[in-house]
């Protein structure tokens, strides 16, 4: 069980805006989350709609950097053109080539065009997991791409945890990985967003405002570098240019803040966001977008989606045995949750 669910079942829902039916990025139309989970490793595809269109109809998209200590392949190219036309496929730091090998190679795989009449930029996107992983085993392969989008093409529920590139994620110094999160604006739009966590110190834990991280008894190995990477992808079905897109991004960066993150120095806090509202052709202008006064809704959305994202991502993530012996704790459930009431938090 995710913690959204179980914080409601005690009267607690984070934010003003309502979840969407599933509570993840794929309440949004169209997108779909794929996992392959290996040892304290792996690879996660976030896909857009129908991969066979991504090339030629490539969707609108923005990307923002709180600390760049890490990398998202593709993002220039989404700078300069506010297109992005391959999914995003997050794994570990040392894997980024071997996955977009995998990535060019399912674009191809779809699209004969490609590497005839131009060519494919994937987005990769990295977080650090050698704290459970050893880098310097090659385990994620360029084939694990085509698995990943065929989970995705199957998948119901986004899986949460320590599942597909979150496997060996550590965050706040207990288990982190893969969450999931979405938002209802008033304006009748979704906002959906998956986060790649593995950033933070304990004691900076907070969950609704709390800070739980300086009353729960410290994780072992506690004494980590709490500098660790967040991707976050967010999904909207509103009608969204480039310029708008990269706004609704750097939100990310305030929902990240309210679970604890101070964006340390050696982080890799790095965003993307697109739309599955406003597709064009190939070298079309984008069409036209809801006004930016009509925003502020979706900022709203994507903060208290990404800190619920965080949240479901720890409460899902089991304890997990990795290289050298080394063990990362679940969080405790009960203790937060008594912390939670004792701070008024809970009305269940």
């Amino acid at each position: 069980m995710d913690a959204a669910r179980t914080l409601r079942e005690h009267g607690l829902i984070l934010g003003e805006l309502e979840p969407g039916p599933a509570g993840s990025i794929a309440d949004v139309g169209g997108v779909a989350v794929g996992h392959v989970t290996l040892e304290c490793t792996g690879l996660t595809a976030v896909v857009p709609g129908p991969v066979e269109r991504l090339w030629a109809e490539p969707v609108p998209a923005g990307v923002a950097v709180l600390n760049g200590a890490g990398e998202l392949t593709g993002s220039l190219q989404i700078a300069e053109w506010g297109l992005m036309e391959t999914p995003v496929y997050l794994t570990a730091t040392m894997s980024v080539g071997r996955v977009y090998d995998g990535a060019v190679a399912a674009a191809m795989a779809v699209e004969p065009r490609i590497g005839v009449e131009s060519v494919v930029i994937p987005v990769v996107g990295e977080c650090d997991d050698s704290s459970l992983n050893d880098p310097r085993v090659a385990q994620v392969e360029p084939a694990d791409v085509q698995r990943a989008l065929a989970d995705a093409a199957d998948a119901g529920a986004v899986v949460h945890g320590a599942v597909g590139a979150g496997a060996g994620m550590v965050c706040f110094g207990w288990k982190g990985g893969i969450g999931s999160s979405s938002r209802l604006t008033r304006g009748g739009h979704t906002v959906g967003v998956l986060v790649l966590a593995n950033y933070g110190a304990g004691s900076n834990l907070r969950i609704d405002g709390v800070p739980v991280g300086k009353h729960l008894e410290a994780p072992p190995n506690s004494d980590r570098d709490p500098a660790g990477s967040c991707i976050a992808v967010v999904a909207t079905d509103a009608p969204l240019g480039s310029a708008q897109l990269t706004r609704v991004a750097r939100r990310a960066g305030l929902g990240l803040a309210r679970t604890g993150s101070v964006a340390h120095h050696g982080s890799g806090e790095i965003f993307v966001a697109f739309s599955t509202g406003a597709r064009a052709a190939r070298g079309d202008p984008t069409p036209a977008t809801l006004p930016d006064r009509e925003l502020d809704p979706l900022f709203l959305a994507t903060v208290e989606a990404t800190e619920e994202a965080v949240l479901n991502a720890l409460w899902a993530a089991e304890t997990t045995s990795g290289r050298d012996g080394q063990v990362v704790e679940r969080l405790p459930h009960e203790p937060v949750l008594e912390l939670l009431a004792a701070h008024g938090r809970l009305t269940a």
